[in-house]
Parts: structure tokens; C-alpha cells; sequence
């Protein structure tokens, strides 16, 4: 068996346990006699048992960089801050059961809730740097890169806490009108001209059912 399907057999026997004995009564030794694996190998995987619970972040943020370092023009800003978030939307929907679990724990224990806000600080200050790359020299380039960061962060996180908690059957549609309410209130910057802006997203979604959010944007413009 290779490394990918034993470090997700690892997580799986954590959540397992986590859910039978509670995360503080649930040891390294616990999961890696559950997952059939040896102590040391557990840790060559994960730096320790909340890791466990967070195993993606690193790979996340080099995602978002990536995404965010490949916008070399104003007109590509706005779909790639887009894109990014929803590169993280992506992967806890992928997660499924994994990512409610981790809300259910995060909930519960109050080191995993500091940990995961810490997480999501570091993908707002990265959105916040980019931004402010793009902006500098403007007035307000700091204040406007701090502002748009969080409404990113912000509208992503309204989107998947819905999701969680099971109040959605359509998360992707819920982001991309959470996304376009965001772009609204940044859409004609410092160095553009007046007008009207139109941002394009990416979406796996049917052209017909997207139009009806676009019309509706482009009359409240009017």
C-alpha cells in the first residue's frame, strides 16, 4: 500500500477515535494501532496529532500563491482572488464527512479552534499581500488590501459554514454569489475608470443558470 492510502487510512482511524473517545482522550499510540501502522511511521506523516486534523494547509497556501502570483494584469485580479478562495472551498468539499468532522471537533476543543483561526489568518494575510502588491502606489493601497482580504476570507467562510452545517444543497452557487457581493464593493479601484465592471468567475456550472445572477448584478448597476 502506498503513502497516500496510508496517511489517509491514518486520518480516517483518527476521526474514528475522535468520535468514539473524544480528541483529548484519543493518543498518538491509539490512532497508529488503529490506522496499523507503526509510531514512527505516524510521525513521519504528521508533526503530531493535530496535524491530523489540519494535514492540507501548506499545500493550500502554495495553491493560493500560485493562483494569486499568476494574475499579471488589472484585469485578471479580481478572478484570480476568486479562484483562490474557491481553491479552498474546493478542497473541504472534496473532504466531505473529513471536513465535517474536523467542524464538529473545532467546536469542541478550543486548542483546534485557535489553530484553524490561525489557519485562516494566514490565507487573509497572503490574500492581503498580493493585494496590496497590486495596489501599491494608490491612495489607500494598504487600507483597500486589508478591506478586500477579509470580505474574501469573510464571504468564503459564510459560504462554508453554510455548507457544514448542512443549510445548502448548492455550496458552489452560494460562492459564486458571495463572490460577485464581494467584487461589487472593490470593482473600480484607485486606477480605474468609472463604470460599469464586469468580473468574470470561472464556474463548472451550466451557462443558463448562471445568467440569471449576472442580469440581476448588471440592473442593480443601473
Amino acid at each position: 500500500m502506498g503513502a497516500i492510502e496510508t496517511r489517509e487510512r491514518t486520518v480516517a482511524a483518527a476521526y474514528q477515535l475522535f468520535e468514539e473517545r473524544g480528541y483529548d482522550g484519543t493518543s498518538v499510540d491509539d490512532i497508529a494501532e488503529r490506522a496499523g501502522i507503526g509510531r514512527s511511521t505516524f510521525f513521519r506523516m504528521f508533526g503530531s496529532k493535530e496535524d491530523v486534523i489540519f494535514p492540507e494547509h501548506d499545500s493550500l497556501l502554495a495553491s493560493i500563491e500560485a493562483r494569486l502570483a499568476g494574475a499579471v494584469t488589472t484585469e485578471t485580479r479580481y478572478v484570480a482572488v476568486a479562484e483562490a478562495a474557491r481553491l479552498v472551498l474546493l478542497h473541504y468539499l472534496a473532504e466531505g464527512e473529513v471536513a465535517r468532522a474536523r467542524y464538529r471537533l473545532t467546536r469542541s476543543v478550543p486548542a483546534l479552534r485557535a489553530r484553524e483561526i490561525a489557519g485562516m489568518q494566514q490565507y487573509q494575510r497572503l490574500f492581503r499581500t498580493w493585494i496590496h502588491r497590486w495596489y501599491e502606489g494608490a491612495p489607500e493601497a494598504a487600507l483597500r488590501a486589508e478591506l478586500m482580504a477579509a470580505a474574501v476570507v469573510t464571504g468564503h467562510n459564510h459560504v462554508l459554514r453554510g455548507w457544514l452545517r448542512g443549510l445548502t444543497e448548492d455550496p458552489m452557487a452560494d460562492f459564486d454569489r458571495a463572490m460577485v457581493e464581494v467584487m461589487r464593493l472593490f470593482a473600480g479601484g484607485p486606477d480605474e475608470e468609472a463604470g460599469t465592471t464586469v468580473i468574470v468567475l470561472r464556474t463548472p456550472r451550466q451557462v443558463e443558470s448562471v445568467l440569471p445572477q449576472v442580469r440581476a448584478a448588471l440592473i442593480a448597476e443601473e
